[in-house]
């Protein structure tokens, strides 16, 4: 007794099992996690160090260099991916290898720290020690900005910080941010003429500030049965109370500090980061979730939570969102519902008209009952409902039903010729069963690429192979068991003089008899043409445009504004905001969301974030559809051509994958910083000279002014004043000195002592600096112990890769695809001559690809040798193997043709599409070809073996690609998916027509056996 003929005779057995599943999938996919893109582990960590007063180059030799040299000790790292030297600034970004996990980073992370702590001490005494930043791969999708018209950044600061100590209670709530708030800190102004007249020295003020407000120990004392704590008085008790503080002149007299000078409390005149709103000005506030969650449910939650926190924000405040991702990922599990429903749908109408209302029934109630089934085991295994996850059960959808159709055609012909369920379904399943399990295995292990690709297009797409694996492996079990059982509850027996009639008399399978017959009869005709149309696919396929990862459907896209580098992040705003108020007066654009001195927090998980820079903002455009971004990209290119000339703009869509700015990039590494610079100007004037060529730069940026003043070293020691005292004393004229803090609660304001407004701001007042001299006991002008003043050039960004110096050249494509322009600009790039001791390498979304299809070469041969195996195995034999693999490069003739015809683009997900080609075709093969051997084993002629295998094959296999590719319908509008659809579905269209004439023919040509004239 089969499987088949148990779940007949067992129906309370078989019942509990379909209960089962559903039941758990209901369940399942009310709890499971649900998340706009799958959990992936961006294997990343910066090493910051601040090195203030240094130029570029010595952060580079006396910082990078010893953290470099510390970070390649550690064997889980890749490499180095990126050093960015900047004036007082190190930032290192460093890539682990791929193979390691989410669960394997705690670990890896404390061991880097522990190699930062040993090298900390070799650092120069100036340089702050490195932080070790392992967190900024968090995505915030619920991320928005707080604006309040009237109130200060101290008022929206409160208030932010108030919500967020209610809302990271939410159930689901990991961690939440706040960006962008302005420091405060308390101006100390003093005239340097007053500083010369009473002889006093900014230092002699520095000192006193600092310590006045220091919290020190003053002990305690044993006071009878008690000890007392000592606390003397003194500290600032309020901003007005540091005027109180008294300062010794020349002559001994003690001055009261606000007599001499001006105090306030401000904001800082620099500021780091800025958000604006539709030009409102903000607090950027980011909600990241717990891993595993339901982000539907805690979206949920939040915006409950959020309207009962709407007493504690003041009237005209207002929390403006970004981004929504439960509301996404709603749409995302809603568009999967009514995709099941079509598939659904589709599979009954299709079944209906070939194989009647019972039918049609029968498998579509299989179909849902292993989706659900599915659903329950993804929640078992804690596979998340996401982008990914989803798309692999709409491309399961078509392919879960093809064992249960070849069963269910089966036992109806069995049935319509008076043979009992039990019987039918003994039968069915006993002559089938070992042949769908091999098919089915097959059918896996055409995916199993992405399954064990190491990389981490690998990992973000693994969930794919996952859920196929789970989906199929229920396909086969339900086709063997539930199939049967609902066949016997519906269909009816037929009666047993029905037993000599022809089920293969109609018209469609009549035609198809003759054109099996005519293809064995001329078979080497049919072989010939074959290989024909293969070569001239293979020749065409050259034509098929290539891509990577498409862009994402949100209607949202991005605007990189980059101003000159050193520009102040005052103009850097400026344009931001004046292409800001653009956008928002054009029709189609809801809302622009501004940051300026950095990127946004990561709201996506493939969300690509810049360094901080003063040259830097972005501004995120939001439109009321996906449809109006060309006709709004279009305008702001235009305006700001025409209206910010000294803006180097980027404007890009939001990518789904993974990808980076430029598309094409060539890298020069090499020791000179001069000779690299001199070879990215090559490289960039090759690209100009392409007119399908844009968004031309390179990552080192242009080199800016330095104001150098050249210290007299003698005639400063004469006069007791060192390099130290020139710099001091130039920071008080300028930016201000850091001499102590005022503690306000739980902030902690800098007091910064500077110069007058009239005595800063103006270059030309550099000159007349005043510096206390000791040895004179009083201020005289930097002029004395300033040589000269000069202007010269420097490079503030170096850039290097791996412990190499390497400068970026790069561009984008006009067009949608950017193979055509690399293949035109490589060409003319890699025929530049080098000096000896520098490269050139691709990197852009050439480097990106290789990598990716480099996971899965390497991944693919494991599968397919298992495939060959499993395929060998079945049969036992080589002949009927080497026959079905015969038939798989047939699939590139419909690929090529549907791609060239739609103008799709070979992508990655293409690739995906195409591997599943593979197991489809083989797992039709295989039943072919092991009906065509039961047959000859129950000694029928080899002509009419094949034939009549054919025809009873045709059905199941027919319906079974007309089910996939109709299938794939819902997934045509889905950007992500729509290249890997068409794909499947001419791919598999071509081919099932193709293999149903060619596998015979080759069976006929490999046994020997001739045809018969009919």
């Amino acid at each position: 007794m089969n499987i088949g003929e148990y779940s007949v005779h067992n129906k309370v057995i078989s019942w509990l099992f379909i209960i089962v599943l559903l039941g758990g999938g209901i369940i399942a996919f009310n709890q499971m996690g649900k998340l706009e893109d799958p959990e992936f582990t961006i294997k990343l960590a910066k090493v910051i160090t601040l090195y203030p007063g240094a130029t570029a180059q010595e952060v580079q030799d006396e910082v990078t260099y010893y953290i470099e040299d510390a970070v390649q000790k550690l064997p889980q790292v890749k490499w180095i991916k990126m050093s960015v030297s900047r004036p007082g600034l190190s930032d290192i970004t460093i890539e682990f290898k791929d193979k390691y996990r989410k669960k394997d980073f705690p670990n890896i992370f404390d061991e880097l720290r522990r190699k930062i702590a040993d090298v900390t001490p070799s650092l120069p005494s100036g340089a702050s020690a490195p932080m070790v930043i392992d967190d900024f791969g968090d995505v915030y999708g619920v991320y928005g900005i707080l604006t309040g018209k009237g109130y200060s950044w101290r008022d929206l600061w409160d208030t932010a910080d108030k919500v967020k100590k209610q809302m990271v209670q939410v159930p689901g709530v990991r961690k939440i941010v706040i960006d962008g708030e302005q420091k405060e800190v308390v101006y100390v102004e003093i005239s340097r003429s007053n500083l010369g007249e009473l002889g006093i020295s900014l230092h002699s003020i520095a000192s006193i500030l600092a310590s006045q407000n220091e919290v020190i120990d003053a002990g305690g004392i044993r006071v009878g049965d008690d000890y007392l704590r000592i606390s003397p008085t003194g500290t600032f008790q309020s901003v007005q109370s540091i005027g109180d503080v008294l300062i010794s002149s020349k002559d001994k007299r003690l001055i009261y500090l606000k007599d001499i000078a001006t105090i306030t409390r401000a904001y800082n005149d620099v500021p780091n980061k800025l958000y604006y709103v539709n030009g409102e000005p903000g607090l950027a506030i980011g909600i990241s979730m717990l891993p595993g969650e339901n982000v539907v449910k805690v979206g949920k939650r939040l915006a409950q939570r959020f309207q009962e926190l709407k007493s504690i924000i003041p009237l005209g405040m207002g929390f403006k969102l970004i981004y929504n991702q439960p509301q996404e990922v709603d749409k995302s599990v809603s568009g999967f519902i009514v995709s099941v429903g079509q598939a659904v749908a589709i599979v009954i109408v299709v079944l209906l008209l070939f194989m009647g209302m019972r039918v049609g029934l029968i498998i579509g109630s299989v179909l849902l009952i292993t989706v659900a089934g599915t659903l329950f085991f993804m929640d078992l295994f804690a596979i998340d409902l996401q982008r990914i996850s989803l798309g692999a059960l709409v491309i399961a959808l078509g392919m879960l039903v093809d064992n249960a159709i070849v069963v269910a055609e089966g036992m109806m012909v069995r049935m319509q010729r008076g043979m009992k369920a039990a019987e039918a379904a003994a039968q069915t399943v006993g002559s089938t069963i070992w042949a769908l399990l091999g098919g089915t295995a097959i059918g896996i292990l055409a995916f199993s690429a992405i399954g064990l690709s190491p990389d981490s297009t690998g990992e973000f797409a693994g969930s794919l192979f996952y859920v196929i694996f789970i989906s199929l492996s229920l396909s086969w079990l339900t086709a063997v068991s539930t199939t049967p059982l609902l066949c016997a509850l519906l269909m009816k027996q037929g009666d047993e003089s029905a037993s000599e009639s022809d089920p293969y008399k109609g018209l469609f399978f009549t035609v198809y008899r003759k054109l099996v017959c005519t293809a064995i009869h001329y078979r080497w005709v049919t072989v010939g043409s074959v290989v024909v149309l293969f070569v001239i696919a293979v020749m065409g396929f050259s034509y098929v445009k290539s891509g990577f990862f498409p862009e994402s459907n949100t209607p949202m896209f991005f605007i990189d504004v980059w101003e000159p580098e050193g520009s102040d992040i005052l103009n850097t705003r400026d344009t931001a905001l004046k292409i800001s108020q653009y956008l928002d007066n054009l029709p189609g654009v809801l809302q622009t969301s501004t940051v300026i001195g950095g990127a946004h927090q990561r709201f996506t998980l493939v969300y690509d974030s810049k360094e901080p820079a003063p040259a830097y903002a972005q501004i995120i455009v939001q439109t009321e559809s996906r449809e109006m971004i060309p006709e709004v990209w279009q305008q702001v290119e235009d305006y700001m051509r025409a209206n910010t000339l000294s803006n180097d703009p980027i404007i890009k869509a939001l990518r789904i994958g993974p990808g980076r700015d430029g598309k094409i990039e060539a890298r020069f590494s090499g020791p000179d910083a001069s000779v690299l610079r001199e070879l990215s100007v090559r490289a960039q004037a090759i690209m100009r000279s392409d007119n399908e060529a844009r968004d031309i730069r390179d990552d080192w940026r242009n080199p800016v002014k330095v104001i150098t003043p050249v210290f007299n070293e003698q005639v400063g020691r004469q006069l007791g004043i060192t390099r130290e005292d020139l710099a001091l004393a130039l920071q008080y004229s300028s930016e201000g000195n850091t001499v102590g803090a005022y503690r306000d609660s739980h902030r902690s304001l800098p007091i910064k002592l500077r110069a007058i407004d009239d005595e800063r701001g103006d270059v030309a007042s550099l000159r007349d600096v005043q510096i206390w001299s000791p040895v004179l006991g009083k201020t005289i002008p930097a002029s004395q112990v300033v040589s000269e003043y000069q202007t010269r050039w420097e490079n503030t960004v170096l850039r290097g890769r791996n412990r190499i110096q390497t400068i970026i050249a790069s561009c984008n494509p006009k067009g949608e695809f950017t193979e055509p322009l690399f293949e035109r600009l490589k060409l003319k790039i890699d025929a530049m001559t080098l000096p000896p001791g520098y490269h050139l390498s691709w990197g852009g979304e050439y480097e990106d690809s290789q990598k990716a299809q480099a996971g899965l070469a390497g991944a693919l041969p494991v599968g397919f040798l298992l495939m060959i195996l499993t395929s060998i195995l079945l049969f036992g034999k080589l002949r009927q193997p080497l026959i079905i693999w015969l038939t798989v490069p047939l699939a590139i003739i419909g690929i090529t043709a549907g791609l060239l015809a739609t103008g799709g683009a070979f992508d990655f997900m293409s690739i995906l599409g195409a591997l599943s080609l593979v197991g489809l075709l083989i797992k039709n093969a295989i039943v072919l070809i092991d009906e065509i051997d039961q047959q000859i084993a129950m000694g029928k002629q080899g002509f009419d073996a094949i034939v009549d295998s054919s025809m009873s094959r045709l059905r199941p296999v027919v319906l079974a690609a007309a089910t996939t590719i109709l299938g794939m319908i819902p997934l045509l509008p889905d950007v992500f998916f729509v290249n890997m659809s068409i794909t499947i579905m001419a791919g598999l269209g071509f081919a099932t027509f193709l293999t149903m004439l060619v596998v015979p023919t080759l069976y006929a040509i490999f046994f020997r056996i001739k045809a018969i004239n009919e």
